[in-house]
């Protein structure tokens, strides 16, 4: 029998999740409650108490309440949630997770639920999923539903939500059983001015045998595929599409997040990497783009997006500091530079075109990398074929084959 984990507050939650229980026994699934509240719990008794999970974290309750700060107690309670419903799952007793909760309860639950690995079903029926949820979120698989009232008794509205609520988990844990392994795996970064070279790159090596996952270069792209690389369900990354730290550094909306190009290496897989779109920071509308890169070398992308020319001084640093990064990498690494131009608006005629910036990446990137770092340079775009499948192929040999 599958065991669904609910994970709250039961100091302030203790009926509603009551109420929750007893929706999913009726479902057939098997239930464990844990309590991160650090009050004394109201409704039936959890599974695994706030004393276990305070302790998890290193903490005690009786500290906690007498200190009477509500965000170190918030803290303290979700990292020891996360250490719980990992060990949890690894004794084999989690299939999936459901929280209830307000602005307190969705912090811990959130931690916790970002802890487990993708594909553990991860349900948070929260009062803030309708707002921004990228901090819930962050970058795995969970899945936000909004309670419309507050969590706050079981009346006509909030009965109805968390049935549902419920009812989704008890799915997502009954039908995960069918999932199956396939094809070995590898990680691709793409945005759209690369989406001609990671295309090939990917169709070559699906020809080889391999499975290849795509991930949108958006800062929450980057940080997804990094969390797969960590966790370790991937062979190698074909990191074509390096933009995001050239928002990270210029103040672009799509920055690369602090571990960007680093978790591949740090983990000793394989990794091929290009400098796809260096050559471009991104905004929103035209008119929204900060007052002083007045005078920049801009392209409307679309009516909702604007994209910025870096210069060479940027591109310089863009250079020194992937350098940086993949130094510390631990597994073979590879570099490759197209030296043609870094994006579909960076050839010879289009309007990003600017052999002086590319230079300074990629003269930066040369003088900085160690001698531990494979360095190749093709008189090529980097959408040219032959490009493409030149990274592959290097990728293909590091990894080993899809046997």
């Amino acid at each position: 029998m599958a065991t669904v984990v609910l994970l709250g507050t039961l100091d302030t939650k203790g009926h509603e999740y009551a109420y929750v229980r007893e929706q999913l026994a009726a479902h057939g699934v098997g239930v464990l409650v844990v309590d991160a509240g650090v009050y004394e719990p109201v409704g039936p008794a959890p599974d695994i108490s706030r004393f276990e999970v305070a302790r998890a974290a290193g903490a005690d309750t009786g500290s906690l309440v007498r200190d009477g700060d509500r965000g170190r107690a918030v803290t303290a309670m979700g990292r020891g949630a996360a250490a719980v419903v990992l060990d949890l799952h690894a004794r084999g007793r989690l299939d999936g997770v459901l929280a209830l909760g307000g602005g307190g309860g969705s912090s811990i639950a959130a931690r916790a639920m970002q802890a487990l690995p993708v594909g553990v079903p991860k349900l948070l029926a929260s009062t803030l999923a309708s707002g921004d949820t990228r901090p819930y979120v962050g970058a795995v698989d969970i899945t936000m539903m909004y309670t419309v009232v507050d969590i706050s008794g079981i009346n006509q509205i909030s009965a109805r939500i968390l049935a549902n609520a419920a009812g989704a988990i008890a799915g997502m844990v009954q039908s995960s059983a069918g999932a199956r392994p396939g094809r070995p795996l590898l990680a691709a970064s793409m945005f759209g001015v690369t989406t001609p070279c990671v295309t090939a790159a990917r169709e070559w090596l699906e020809n080889r045998g391999f499975e290849v996952l795509i991930f949108h270069q958006t800062g929450t792209g980057g940080q997804s595929m990094e969390e797969l690389a960590r966790a370790g369900f991937i062979r190698g990354v074909l990191d074509v599409t390096t933009t995001e730290l050239a928002d990270e550094l210029v103040g672009g909306v799509l920055p690369a997040h602090p571990g960007r190009l680093e978790a591949a290496g740090a983990a000793g897989l394989p990794q091929v990497v290009s400098l796809g779109a260096l050559d471009m920071v991104n905004f929103g509308p035209r008119a929204t783009v900060p007052g002083r890169f007045s005078g920049r070398v801009f392209y409307i992308h679309n009516p909702e997006i604007t994209l910025m020319r870096t210069t060479a001084g940027e591109c310089a640093q863009l250079g020194a500091r992937l350098a940086g990064k993949l130094n510390a990498a631990t597994g073979p690494t590879a570099v490759f530079i197209p030296l043609r131009g870094v994006s579909q608006i960076d050839a010879e005629g289009q309007p990003f075109h600017d052999p002086g910036a590319d230079e300074a990446l990629f003269r930066a990137l040369r003088g900085g990398l160690a001698a531990t770092v494979e360095l190749h340079e093709l008189d090529l775009h980097i959408n040219d074929p032959a490009f493409a499948t030149a990274m592959a192929a290097r990728l293909d040999e590091l990894v080993g084959g899809a046997a």
